[in-house]
């Protein structure tokens, strides 16, 4: 049974592209046809991408690798952090700060005195804070959570990222594409299918849409992960407990000093 059906995909509206006069050429090949001035994508397509980009990520996430979740349109955002948090990955939503991926270090320091200011915080009069720095401190770390909790874990670049709309996350594209990211997509009728490894077409307007799509990869992530555990509980080789005969043996070999 594959990941997702094609009713699925109609009932959620991933089918619904842009208005003729809004589109990109480049994705010609992925729609079915035009009906009342509005672009249909090509579902069969859409399935069986998207069943490359699941295996994708599960197998990114198996071998041990994280995947960024990107997408901050307002109907988007909220959906993509539940997705994100239930796939225990990590996630941007609001605004993608120049650098996230390219010049991730120092993102990092910024994401290290925000984790500083939050241990503070929760106890100020162990750090002798006074209430005019307290409040000083609370304005600033609102201002970073808002941006950089969905990545305040990540210790490096991810091993994918995954992006909602490419014409919006252009600057996530371009950074991940500089650093040779692979990258999974939503694409509508209107977007440019260049350097995406993993396209799907689809509609990334509708909130169901959105919503299913998402979820799929999340799905994937959840599978990666738990076949990762399996692996690892496989290769584990339990360290013999005392008194075990083996080491017994090993002690009466011993050589007396």
């Amino acid at each position: 049974m594959g990941v997702v059906s094609i009713k699925e995909l109609l009932e959620a509206g991933v089918h619904f592209g842009h208005q003729t006069n809004r589109w990109n050429p480049k994705m010609k090949k992925f729609l079915f046809g035009e009906r009342n001035g509005i672009y249909i994508i090509d579902l069969q397509q859409t399935l069986a991408r998207m069943e490359q980009a699941y295996a994708f990520v599960r197998d990114t996430v198996a071998a041990g690798q994280s995947v960024l979740f990107v997408g901050t349109k307002r109907q988007a955002a909220e959906i993509l952090q539940e997705e994100a948090l239930r796939a225990n990955m990590f996630f941007v939503n609001q605004r993608w700060l120049g650098g996230m991926l390219t010049n991730f270090q120092t993102i990092r320091k910024s994401i290290d005195k925000m984790k500083k200011m939050e241990l503070k915080l929760a106890d100020p009069s162990q750090y002798g804070l006074k209430k005019k720095e307290i409040m000083k401190m609370q304005k600033e770390i609102v201002k970073l959570q808002k941006y950089l909790s969905g990545i305040k874990d990540m210790r490096g670049v991810p091993g994918a990222v995954f992006v909602l709309d490419t014409r919006i996350e252009h600057l996530a594209v371009q950074e991940a594409k500089r650093l040779e990211i692979p990258m999974i997509a939503i694409l509508d009728s209107n977007c440019d299918p260049d350097h995406i490894t993993y396209p799907i077409p689809g509609n990334d307007d509708a909130i169901r849409s959105i919503k299913l799509i998402t979820s799929l990869i999340a799905n994937a992530c959840i599978e990666g992960a738990h076949l990762r555990t399996q692996r690892d509980e496989a290769e584990f080789k339990p360290v013999p407990p005392a008194g075990d005969k083996a080491a017994a043996v090993t002690l009466a070999s011993a050589p007396a000093v």
